[in-house]
């Protein structure tokens, strides 16, 4: 029995991971420009299928076993990040900003966030067909067994790069120059400008690092289930950003711990229960958290001087 609860937290703590790191990418778009971008899943989708081309580009040069595949790992991650970004910051200043500039109403920008998420979701569709596709195997698996617990080298990765990823936020948020900035516009995005700082480019910098979260996620999420389809961004998109607002969406460690607490909800439940009732149950657990608690475990209501 033991044994089992552990090996299921091993398995909900690499799973929650993957919303870890999905959610912080909301968290750091709302706690700037306080825009829920609802295509932030559709661009882990993308990302994950970039990593996908790209490993399938450089297996043909050099095998994907050994040291090798740690080679195309280390070129595929950072190529997949950059182009992630180029498609974040595009997609920023042709969907968002124009509506930013012109003062549209909140409701515009999210149906327009939704209705990006779809045109990445059926470009994709269109470029690569309906079929799931097979992410390639470049890591040589290594298990290690802890009592009867078993855990792989691949696991550990996921949920150190989380981890990581973390403190880099943390750090940079609260101890650096464009972090200050990224505060700043949160609590007034109006006085700002007029104290010199450049909103766009802090804009700018806070949709490469969101985007740059959903390639790491993508790629990562790739070579642990490899199997891609157009839509598998939605989904767990969609659940990485309830998991940001339970834990206090714009709230850095409320996101990443709403994150794991997705994923050890979902992991006990298909531990205990039927799959079919995952979702359902997870739900219901969450939805009961916010009726207790609106703001979240770490969000604080805001109120608006007039």
């Amino acid at each position: 029995m033991l044994t089992t609860l552990l090996q299921n937290i091993i398995n909900a703590l690499q799973w929650g991971s993957f919303y870890s790191m999905i959610a912080l990418g909301y968290c750091l778009v709302y706690g700037v420009l306080r825009l829920i971008n609802f295509a932030h899943g559709d661009i882990f989708m993308v990302a994950a299928y970039i990593g996908f081309v790209f490993v399938g580009f450089l297996l043909k040069f050099m095998p994907g076993s050994g040291m090798y595949g740690w080679i195309v790992l280390a070129i595929t991650l950072p190529v997949t990040m950059v182009l992630t970004s180029m498609l974040g910051v595009f997609i920023e200043r042709v969907a968002y900003r124009p509506l930013r500039e012109k003062g549209a109403h909140r409701l515009y920008v999210v149906i327009t966030a939704l209705m990006v998420g779809l045109v990445l979701e059926n470009g994709n569709l269109a470029i690569f067909g309906a079929s799931s596709r097979k992410f390639p195997e470049i890591i040589d698996k290594v298990v290690f067994t802890f009592g009867g617990v078993r855990i792989t080298n691949l696991k550990v990765m996921v949920i150190v790069t989380a981890i990581v990823i973390f403190i880099f936020l943390q750090t940079v948020v609260n101890r650096s120059k464009i972090g200050m900035a990224m505060r700043a516009i949160s609590y007034d995005k109006f006085g700002i400008p007029l104290m010199g700082i450049p909103v766009n480019k802090v804009v700018v910098f806070t949709f490469i690092v969101g985007s740059s979260l959903a390639a790491i996620a993508g790629v990562l999420f790739g070579m642990s289930y490899p199997v891609l389809d157009p839509y598998m961004g939605m989904i767990i998109g969609w659940k990485a950003f309830i998991a940001a607002v339970v834990g206090g969406i714009g709230d850095i460690k409320g996101a990443f711990l709403g994150g794991f607490m997705l994923g050890f909800i979902e992991i006990l439940i298909v531990s205990f229960f039927s799959s079919n009732l995952k979702d359902l149950i997870a739900f219901t657990i969450l939805l009961i958290i916010l009726v207790i608690k609106p703001t979240g475990f770490f969000g604080v209501a805001k109120s608006t001087k007039i």
